[in-house]
């Protein structure tokens, strides 16, 4: 007849009773078990203490069966972080320095919390190295210091060295190019910085970002060393550069992708030319220069100007010819059909992910160094992929049009399936 094994009881488990007493206390005040001040990170301290002793132990066992002479030599105290809060650390010491212990190693400063990753998901949703500290010290009764987060969220610098140069599809069908700018403190005061996004759609529709690029402020020189690279990294042929109105970035374009056609956004271009139109002249000029860009064709689209030059040519004749010098660059998505023509003629995906950028990391008002910028800004990216890195809508009947319009120059690149 087999013996029933005696059912555990609460006080086989925690044989201490005021420790007992405590717990139950504190599962009682519906209080956070893994807050500051918890009975729960005392318990997890007593259990780690122990379970060195009895590592220890085994391990001089084991040495004095096989003949070596070794015994305790005192103990080494430590502070460890852990989900359950900081815990005091007291790992015995063998005499002749040969004990390694297993469940904390001689300089972890870390009991397999995942603080680390709690780190780095805090940072990458935006929060400050301070924010991150004070929901550390809230959430889990940690107290670490800013140079300690900061060591850890500076781990993923080799990953993003190797996101950075990356090799890339030898040709995107779109790649819109754009700057977004933000403060970051250098040589004792703040100064702007300037974040170039390439942000292209291979020939299978495929979103992806091709890099990130700081620089002191944009330029179209600077953007032709962007491109430069990412020629260098395998993108051998772009059909399509989407861009703002910024001068001489064509020029920069055309030096390293020479066969690319270059549409300049359309949203800039409004935006750009009638800032200085008067209030009430506004609408209307709005309205009339709609006409042109919404015509179905490049006739049309040209009647439809040269009626606007009627109408508001000599008023507005700066405007006229800020349209009629970039013409051909602001109508280059009339030569594609119209599934194509609304991805190309605004750069508004590129700034919709910027504006995912700025979502994310709207609490901070300047960086203290252009490497803390990139850090963030990578983080929240690769946070937040899913809402960027996705196939365009409707590509399928795309592909077909860039077939029939390139030739082997794009259907070369398809994927085979």
């Amino acid at each position: 007849m087999t013996k029933k094994k005696k059912k555990e009881t609460l006080e086989d488990i925690i044989p201490d009773a005021a420790l007992r007493e405590r717990m139950v206390e504190h599962l009682y005040s519906k209080k956070a078990l893994l807050s500051e001040g918890s009975v729960f990170s005392e318990l997890l301290q007593s259990m780690v203490n122990k379970m060195l002793e009895g590592e220890v132990d085994d391990f001089l066992d084991e040495q004095r069966a096989s003949g070596e002479q070794n015994k305790r030599n005192g103990y080494t105290s430590k502070q460890v972080i852990s989900a359950a809060g900081p815990l005091s650390i007291r790992t015995p010491r063998d005499r002749n320095a040969d004990f390694e212990p297993e469940l904390i190693g001689k300089g972890q400063r870390d009991l397999s919390s995942g603080v680390d990753e709690q780190i780095i998901a805090l940072y990458a949703q935006g929060n400050s190295v301070e924010d991150v500290r004070r929901l550390l010290a809230k959430l889990y009764g940690l107290d670490i210091s800013a140079g300690k987060i900061s060591a850890i969220t500076d781990q993923v610098l080799p990953q993003i060295q190797a996101w950075r140069t990356r090799r890339l599809r030898s040709l995107y069908a779109i790649v819109y190019l754009d700057a977004v700018h933000f403060k970051v403190r250098h040589e004792g005061q703040y100064a702007s910085r300037a974040f170039y996004t390439v942000y292209g759609i291979d020939a299978e529709g495929q979103r992806d970002l091709l890099g990130l690029y700081i620089n002191q402020s944009e330029g179209a020189n600077r953007w032709g060393l962007v491109l430069e690279d990412i020629r260098d990294r395998g993108v051998e042929d772009v059909l399509v550069f989407c861009t703002d109105d910024l001068a001489g970035f064509s020029q920069a374009i055309s030096e390293v992708y020479p066969l690319a056609i270059i549409q300049k956004c359309i949203v800039h271009k409004v935006r750009s030319s009638t800032r200085f139109v008067d209030d009430k002249d506004s609408k209307a000029v709005r309205k009339d220069l709609r006409t042109v860009y919404t015509a179905s064709t490049r006739e049309a689209a040209r009647t439809a100007m040269d009626a606007f030059t009627v109408t508001w040519g000599s008023k507005y004749g700066q405007l006229v010819e800020g349209w009629e010098r970039d013409w051909d660059e602001l109508m280059a998505f009339m030569d594609y059909p119209k599934e194509l023509r609304r991805m190309i003629y605004t750069t508004n995906p590129v700034e919709a992910l910027h504006r995912i950028i700025r979502k994310l990391i709207k609490g901070k008002a300047a960086w203290v160094s252009d490497t803390a910028l990139i850090k963030q800004i990578y983080l929240s990216l690769m946070h937040n992929e899913k809402s960027w890195k996705r196939n365009a809508l409707g590509w399928k009947a795309i592909q077909r049009d860039l077939t029939e319009k390139y030739g082997e120059r794009f259907s070369r690149h398809l994927v085979e399936k």
